[in-house]
C-alpha cells in the first residue's frame, strides 16, 4: 500500500483502503486505529492529512490484515456488549453470538438476593465477566474469572482496569475451570457461567484464520467437541448454591448432546437458548433446591 501521508485526507485514505481490504467498514476500523481516535473523533478527521506515522502504522496494520491475520488482533481491541476490550492472539476473540449469555445472567441473578456470587469459567478476556460486573448495579455481584491460561488472565486484568469502578467486584483465578475458585467458595456461587472449547478437533468447517491464529485450548475440545462441557457439568454442582444456575455456551448442533450431559450430571429445568442468529447457542441446568 502506498504511504500518501502529508498529502492525502483520512477520508481520501479510507476509500484507498477500502479497495485494498475489499470491506468498507474493516478499512474504517482500520484508519480509526491508525488515527487514535474514535468513531465519532474520526468523522471530526475525516478532512486532515495524514500524518507520517499514521499512514505507516497503517500501512503495517493492512498487510497483516491481507496477510489473513483476523483484523480483531491487528487491532489489538474489539468490542462485546458495551466494553471495547484488548484482544490479542492470547485469547479468544469475543463473537457476537456470546453476547446474549450475559442477559441470561442477569435475568437469573434479579431473582435472587443481592450481593451476587458469579463464576466465569475460561474467562479469556474476561468479556463475559467484565460485561456482567459493568451492567449489573456497582457493588451488586462478586465475579470470580478463572482461566488456565496466566497470558489470558493478564489480558482480563487489563480489561478489567479499562472498566473503572465496576472492575472492584472482578477476582481472578489461575486454574482449569473451578481450580481456579477459593476452596471455601464451594456451594456459594448463584451463577456459573462459561464458553468453554466446543469445537471437535477435526472439524472442517473451522475457517483457515481462527485454526491458524487463535488459541487452540480455548477452541478445540475433543473428538466431539464436549470433553470440557463434560467435565464441566459434573464439577460445576459443588460450587452452587441451591436454584443456582450453570449456563454455557455450545455449538449450534450439540443442544441435544448438551442437555442429556446436564441431566446426567443432575441439573433440572434445563433449557436451550438462541443467539442473534436464532441458532440453539446456550445450555442453562439449575442445582436442585
Amino acid at each position: 500500500m502506498a504511504n500518501a501521508s502529508g498529502h492525502i485526507t483520512w477520508r481520501e485514505l479510507w476509500s484507498n483502503t477500502t479497495e485494498i481490504v475489499g470491506d468498507r467498514s474493516v478499512a474504517r476500523w482500520l484508519c480509526e486505529t491508525a488515527s487514535g481516535c474514535n468513531s465519532t473523533e474520526f468523522n471530526a478527521e475525516l478532512s486532515e492529512l495524514v500524518s507520517a506515522r499514521s499512514g505507516l502504522h497503517l500501512d503495517s496494520m493492512v498487510r497483516r490484515v491481507l496477510d489473513g491475520e483476523p483484523v480483531q488482533y491487528v487491532m489489538g481491541r474489539w468490542g462485546f456488549r458495551h466494553l471495547d476490550l484488548v484482544v490479542d492472539p492470547r485469547v479468544l476473540i469475543p463473537r457476537p453470538e456470546t453476547e446474549l449469555i450475559v442477559d441470561h445472567v442477569i435475568r437469573h441473578v434479579a431473582g435472587r438476593p443481592a450481593p451476587h456470587v458469579i463464576a466465569d469459567l475460561g474467562t479469556g478476556s474476561g468479556a463475559i465477566g467484565l460485561s456482567l460486573l459493568q451492567e449489573l448495579p456497582l457493588g451488586s455481584a462478586e465475579v470470580w474469572m478463572t482461566d488456565l491460561s496466566s497470558d489470558a488472565l493478564d489480558v482480563a486484568r487489563a480489561n478489567a482496569a479499562g472498566i473503572g469502578r465496576p472492575a472492584v467486584g472482578a477476582r481472578f483465578g489461575h486454574g482449569s475451570w473451578c481450580a481456579g475458585l477459593p476452596n471455601e467458595m464451594r456451594g456459594s456461587f448463584d451463577v456459573v457461567v462459561s464458553n468453554p472449547p466446543y469445537i471437535a478437533v477435526d472439524d472442517s468447517e473451522i475457517d483457515d484464520s481462527v485454526r491458524l491464529y487463535e488459541p487452540h485450548t480455548a477452541l478445540f475440545s475433543g473428538s466431539d467437541g464436549l470433553r470440557d462441557i463434560r467435565v464441566l457439568a459434573n464439577e460445576i454442582p459443588k460450587w452452587l448454591s441451591p436454584g443456582g444456575m450453570f449456563i454455557v455456551e455450545m455449538g449450534y448442533n450439540q443442544s441435544e448432546q448438551v442437555r442429556d450431559i446436564f441431566v446426567d450430571a443432575g441439573f433440572v429445568g434445563v433449557v436451550t437458548h438462541s443467539d442473534l442468529a436464532e441458532k440453539p447457542r446456550f445450555t442453562a441446568g439449575f442445582l436442585p433446591r
